[in-house]
């Protein structure tokens, strides 16, 4: 259950980046990530529900309050800049400069005070060094232009940042109900800008390909629920240190399918940039990870320590 779960993680939060690039060919960047998280969230809303009644998803204004600004910073900042910027830039180029998303998170910890090593801080800046190679002008060779590279950016800042300072909101304690939420008013965030940059206007119906309309779908079913759902199931059933792999094994599975289903080209220095984000994200997960292993195996003896020592006082 655990490998298949993570397969799913793997495969499906890996290909999303081509279901957006598909999707955007012909369908508004805002609009369609908003009814992608409207219906992905009202479908989850409904089922939790039906499935333990009222009780389950009542929220209070408070929580609904941290959810939009989570939600927000997350599906508007995220989703819908990855959107936009994807209508100029590959698939495969948008996912790695996405995967630097925990390198801002320590960068975000240290501005903030938190206790940052120095092999974390290191592995922080040879992942940003990478993120350079992706974003220089000219350096992907892939017609990306520089404004859709540089909405990448801060869409990976805007999903840390939600990441980050999510942990400080009173969101609602059940965390499937919590993501439901959240999808629903980063749903109506991404509405409503779109609709404030005329998306509205430029509707055609008839241009909208196939393929456009299955990837939505795609990113409905798929992306926003199946995916999530195997996420948080892996988070309760298997170690944080494997579950934490999706970080970096993404990106890989991002590129493999823009490269072999839409032509994507590969450069040198896309191939130098993500081995650097990859390789960095890889070891400040296992080295993050070690210290909460090390700093839980003292608590534990020291908690332990302390009554033998009082045994021996008496």
């Amino acid at each position: 259950m655990v490998l298949t779960a993570l397969w799913v993680v793997y495969l499906v939060w890996g290909s999303t980046y081509l279901a957006i690039r598909i999707a955007v060919e012909t369908l508004p960047p805002f609009l369609h990530a908003s009814i992608r998280f409207l219906l992905a969230g009202s479908i989850m809303y409904a089922f939790l529900w039906i499935k333990s009644g009222r009780e389950r998803v009542r929220v209070t204004r408070r929580e609904v309050g941290a959810a939009a600004i989570v939600g927000t910073a997350l599906l508007l900042g995220r989703n819908g800049l990855v959107a936009l910027g994807e209508q100029t830039v590959p698939s495969g180029l948008a996912a790695l400069i996405i995967a630097s998303v925990p390198l801002w998170v320590i960068l975000w910890r240290a501005i903030t005070g938190d206790r940052v090593t120095g092999g974390t801080l290191i592995g922080t800046f040879v992942g940003f060094v990478g993120v350079a190679l992706l974003v220089f002008p000219g350096s992907s060779g892939t017609g990306a232009t520089i404004g859709g590279v540089l909405l990448i950016v801060l869409a990976s800042v805007s999903w840390a940042s939600g990441s980050f300072f999510s942990s400080k909101l009173p969101l609602p304690k059940d965390p499937f109900v919590s993501t439901a939420i959240q999808m629903l008013c980063g749903g109506v965030a991404l509405g409503l800008t779109g609709l404030a940059s005329g998306e509205l206007s430029g509707i055609n119906v008839s241009e909208y390909s196939l393929s456009s309309v299955l990837a939505v779908g795609y990113l409905v079913v798929f992306g926003s629920l199946a995916a999530f759902t195997a996420y948080t199931w892996l988070l309760q059933n298997a170690p944080i240190s494997k579950v934490a792999t999706y970080a970096y094994v993404n990106p890989v599975v991002a590129v493999f399918l823009g490269w072999i289903i839409l032509s994507e080209n590969i450069t040198g220095f896309i191939l130098m940039g993500a081995a650097l984000i990859v390789a960095s994200v890889a070891f400040i997960v296992r080295h993050e990870n070690s210290e909460l292993r090390e700093a839980r195996a003292e608590r534990e003896h020291e908690a332990t320590a302390v009554p033998a020592a009082a045994g021996i006082e008496s």
